[in-house]
């Protein structure tokens, strides 16, 4: 037997592992880069205004949206950037259980609880009717739905692996949600007087209907502290819908696939594993397992993988597919923003 013959099995399963690493590398970095630029962008903002109306997240997939429209990545760029887009982001929604307890949520209240989830459902169901009636596609309605109905781009980012979502659906989602986020921040302190709101109900209001937990900060602290703290403990307790909206999704996203693939698909394949991970973290967070002090380092390299995977995504957007779909995804976020700002404050009234 020759040399090659004799060495050739042992040595290309070491090195065919450390060519598809290597591989990955540029891509990466070039992620990571776009999104330390979004980083300080951020914390310029952050300077200037005292609050980020535009998140690092928003800011890495406008600025991948426009570095592509000019300069398409080649090859060597590819499997870097597709393994921020999907597997990062994955990890990073697995993470995000860490940081939840079941037990903080449950003491706010059975009314409150109840009410949070069905105007959830609500939201959902009528956004995705409305996205469908639209013409926008079945995955792109989901997104819409889950990201307005429960915490913006980051359910987004959450659901799009679930159900296959593309690039440019994901892209075109979170960036007309991210439009509208922004001018929620500014124009609902304005409702206070014209509805004649108090702290406590414009903190419900600002939390069942702001997209990210910054941006109902920077909403409700012109109403002062109460509606601070209540806008915050609301948003939060919406987040949590976020975990069984996922399971759900996981469990149906199967009807999308093929006759074959669903003979193979067992539960480890319709829940898909970072799903089970989330739901296991959340669980030993709820019973102090997972201390407390490690929960904020984990929500800092969460953050920071969910904006390298937004970079990633912006990467691969051709800016063109935006434009086709632009008006119909602009009208079913707008509808639904509207809708939920309506059943929101119909809720609020009643808690008065």
């Amino acid at each position: 037997m020759s040399q090659n013959q004799a060495s050739s099995p042992a040595d290309t399963k070491p090195a065919s592992a450390t060519s598809r690493i290597a591989a990955l590398i540029p891509g990466i970095l070039l992620c990571i880069a776009v999104a330390g630029v979004s980083a300080l962008l951020e914390r310029a903002e952050l300077g200037v205004f005292e609050h980020p109306y535009v998140e690092a997240l928003v800011m890495a997939i406008l600025l991948g949206m426009a570095l592509r429209s000019f300069w398409k990545p080649a090859p060597r760029w590819q499997a870097g950037i597709a393994f921020s887009a999907k597997q990062l982001l994955e990890v990073a929604v697995m993470l995000l259980g860490a940081s939840i307890s079941f037990a903080a949520i449950a003491a706010s209240g059975i009314a409150l609880l109840a009410s949070i989830a069905a105007v959830v459902v609500v939201a959902l169901c009528v956004s995705f009717g409305l996205s469908r009636l639209l013409g926008l596609s079945t995955r792109l309605s989901i997104l819409i739905a889950c990201g307005n109905s429960i915490c913006g781009n980051s359910a987004i980012a959450a659901v799009a692996p679930i159900i296959g979502a593309t690039n440019d659906e994901i892209a075109s989602s979170i960036s007309f949600t991210a439009i509208l986020g922004v001018m929620m921040v500014l124009g609902l302190p304005l409702l206070i007087p014209l509805l004649q709101l108090s702290a406590t109900q414009y903190g419900i209001l600002a939390g069942l209907t702001v997209y990210a937990v910054p941006q109902v900060l920077a909403a409700t602290v012109p109403a002062g502290l109460v509606s601070t703290q209540i806008g915050t403990l609301v948003k939060l307790m919406r987040v949590l819908m976020l975990g069984p909206v996922v399971v759900g999704l996981s469990l149906v996203a199967s009807r999308w696939q093929s006759d074959a693939k669903k003979a193979n698909v067992g539960f480890f394949r319709l829940v898909p594993w970072f799903i089970l991970g989330f739901l296991a973290l959340a669980t030993l967070r709820s019973l102090e397992i997972v201390p407390s002090t490690v929960v904020a380092p984990i929500t800092k390299i969460t953050s920071f993988l969910t904006v390298v995977s937004m970079a990633a995504l912006g990467l691969g957007v051709d800016v063109r597919v935006l434009a086709n779909v632009g008006g119909r995804v602009t009208a079913a976020v707008t509808l639904s923003l509207m809708l939920l700002l309506g059943i929101s404050i119909a809720l609020v009234h009643w808690f008065k």
